[in-house]
Parts: structure tokens; C-alpha cells; sequence
């Protein structure tokens, strides 16, 4: 039988505790999921400047933080491939691929993953020289010369990060500005050690057969293609929501992120969705909290709403 709670909150990421914060000090039994530690992509992350109470915070401290506070009124953590949601009448039965839970309410904040180049050698060198995360990875490449592939926000903070710890940054980004907050752009065009490429697409990833040894590149407006000589490739070049386990419920859009109104309420009843997976313009550890505490409130008025029809 599946082990019941009031609600199952999937993904531990900020949204996810904030959830689990709330609805467990609302007094609901609470079950947080995740397939890996929690954090999400705050654990990737070096140093946070924009969230209140902190001048600067580095991520998997304050990950750390949200945890202790997430679990200190009695919300359970286990770790958890969620492989799908099935509706039961008010039962929503969360599978996984250790087992099965069940409750009468869900809150979808499974978080999203970095999108791929999808060019020849992406796939061969990954964990050989091409990465997703300089905070986990920029210490291997000590007085090197890297690549770093995007022009938003993630591009260019870890372009930054990783100027302080190899020997040169050269960022390459398809236009010719970028994305990136003002401030995170400054601090980028100081650095002595960065360079930029601009209207440029990375074509392939070379290596030999080992490790990166450098990339391919083509200029989109020109034509024109070159070789830039690298040992590591940082790619930052968007995020795919990670909802493939709930495109039955028919809550997605074309592109897998959920549609929810300002309560966080999707479609089906006591299905929300919360953080990086919902369709919104600004994702922020800020606003993924924001979303998370709006949830907890209101799977709490959901769960209350069902006991009073019995």
C-alpha cells in the first residue's frame, strides 16, 4: 500500500522547500522528493547577491539554510526519480521508481535542466573538458584557457567566476550584445582575462579523444569559420523544464512548461506547479520562493476544502 500525506511536494529547490515549509508549519503531512540533493541549482551556483537578508551568500549555504528550515515542522525528505502522477478520484498517486505515494494534493516543482548545444563532440566530451557548471567543475581547469558558451545571466557570472581561477575566458554568444543584467556584464567587461566572440555559433566540439582540445566556430553573419583552442567548454545556453513524467496530465505547453494561475493552481484540482517549471518571464530563487509559499497556503485550503465535503 502507498505510504499516505497530505501533500508530496516533487523537487527540493528553493519553491520545493518553501512549499514544504509552509504547508508542514499549516500543520500537513508533507513528503518532499528529489532525485539528488537538495538546492537544486543553487548548489551550482558560487555566490548570490540578490537575495534579501544577504549581502552575498554562496549557493549551497544558503541551500543548506532553506533545508533546516523547510523540515523543522516535520516535513519528511527522501530522495526519488518521480516517473509520473496518476489521478484517482482526490487521490493523486505520486509513481516512483522505488515505490509509490499517494495524497490528495501534489506540487510540481521538479526544476529545470541546462539545454544542450547539440553539436558533434557535446555528448562525447561531456565530463571530459565540456560542463554545465563552473562551480563544480572550474577547478580542473586551473591556469587554462576555457570557453564559455551564452550571453544571460548564468553565461556570464560563471564566464566571471571562472576568470578568477583559469588563465583566459573567451565567451561566445550567436549576438552581438548580451543577455546579462548590466552589473553582471560590468563586472565581466573589467576583467582582464575575458574575451567575447560575437554573432558566433560553436559548430562542433573537438578533442582528442580524451579531452577537449578546443571548438569549432562560425561567424552567422560572415560565414566565416575558425578553431579556438580550449581544455574546457561551459555551455549556457537556456533551460528545458525537466516535466516529462506529467505530460499525461495534459498540464504542459508544447515546450513542457506548466501552465498555472496566481494561485499556482494548475488545470487538474490539487495539482500546483511551482519554480522553474511554470511559463513565466523572470526565473529567480526570489520568485521560486514566492511561488513555493503561495503553493504551501494553498494546498492547505485544498485539504481543508475536501475534509469539509466529508
Amino acid at each position: 500500500m502507498a505510504k499516505q500525506y497530505d501533500v508530496i511536494v516533487i523537487g527540493a529547490g528553493p519553491a520545493g522547500m518553501t512549499a514544504a515549509l509552509y504547508a508542514s508549519r499549516a500543520e500537513l503531512s508533507v513528503l518532499m522528493l528529489d532525485r539528488g540533493i537538495y538546492g537544486g541549482q543553487m548548489n551550482n551556483t558560487a555566490e548570490i547577491e540578490n537575495y534579501p537578508g544577504f549581502k552575498s551568500v554562496l549557493g549551497p549555504d544558503l541551500s543548506k539554510k532553506m533545508y533546516d528550515g523547510s523540515t523543522q515542522f516535520g516535513a519528511e525528505y527522501g530522495y526519488g526519480t518521480v516517473t509520473g502522477i496518476d489521478i484517482d478520484g482526490d487521490k493523486r498517486i505520486v509513481r516512483t521508481e522505488d515505490g509509490d505515494y499517494e495524497a490528495p494534493s501534489v506540487i510540481i516543482g521538479s526544476g529545470s535542466e541546462y539545454k544542450k548545444l547539440g553539436v558533434p563532440g557535446e555528448q562525447e566530451y561531456s565530463g571530459k573538458g565540456v560542463s554545465y557548471c563552473a562551480v563544480c567543475d572550474g577547478a580542473f581547469f586551473k591556469g587554462e584557457d576555457v570557453v564559455v558558451v551564452g550571453g544571460g545571466d548564468s553565461a556570464i557570472e560563471e564566464a566571471t567566476y571562472l576568470s578568477n581561477i583559469v588563465k583566459h575566458v573567451t565567451v561566445i554568444h550567436r549576438r552581438d550584445q548580451l543577455r546579462a543584467q548590466k552589473i553582471l556584464q560590468k563586472r565581466a567587461f573589467d576583467k582582464d582575462n575575458i574575451d567575447f566572440v560575437w554573432n558566433t555559433n560553436v559548430t562542433e566540439i573537438k578533442g582528442d579523444n580524451q579531452k577537449v582540445t578546443g571548438v569549432e566556430v562560425k561567424n552567422n553573419k560572415t560565414g566565416e569559420t575558425s578553431s579556438i583552442k580550449a581544455s574546457g567548454v561551459f555551455i549556457y545556453v537556456g533551460i528545458l523544464p525537466m516535466t516529462d513524467a506529467f505530460k499525461n496530465l495534459g498540464i504542459t505547453d508544447e515546450s513542457g512548461w506548466i501552465d498555472t494561475d496566481d494561485e499556482m493552481k494548475t488545470k487538474i484540482p490539487g495539482i500546483f506547479a511551482i519554480g522553474d517549471v511554470r511559463k513565466k518571464h523572470l526565473r529567480q530563487i526570489t520568485i521560486a520562493v514566492g511561488d513555493g509559499g503561495t503553493a504551501g497556503q494553498g494546498v492547505f485550503n485544498y485539504v481543508e476544502g475536501l475534509k469539509t465535503k466529508k
